[in-house]
């Protein structure tokens, strides 16, 4: 398993990975996915998704930075 992690910034931050989450069910292997948001950083909202297998290629809104993770434990 694979986690994709998306990090945008700025006051379309929230709203431009929200419509990046619409998508992600549609894609191949993906397992589920969060939108995470905190009141202590405003501005910031990242969004986590589990990917089967490897991650596919996706497609970030402009100015969205993102890394994969591979799993190698959990609980």
């Amino acid at each position: 398993m694979q986690v994709h992690y998306a990090e945008a910034r700025g006051e379309t931050a929230e709203a431009s990975l929200r419509a990046f989450l619409q998508v992600l069910p549609t894609l191949p292997g993906f397992v589920g996915a969060e939108l995470l948001v905190s009141p202590d950083q405003p501005g910031l909202a990242l969004i986590a998704s589990r990917w089967e297998g490897s991650v596919p290629l996706l497609p970030l809104p402009a100015g969205v930075r993102a890394w994969v993770f591979e799993v190698r434990e959990s609980r």
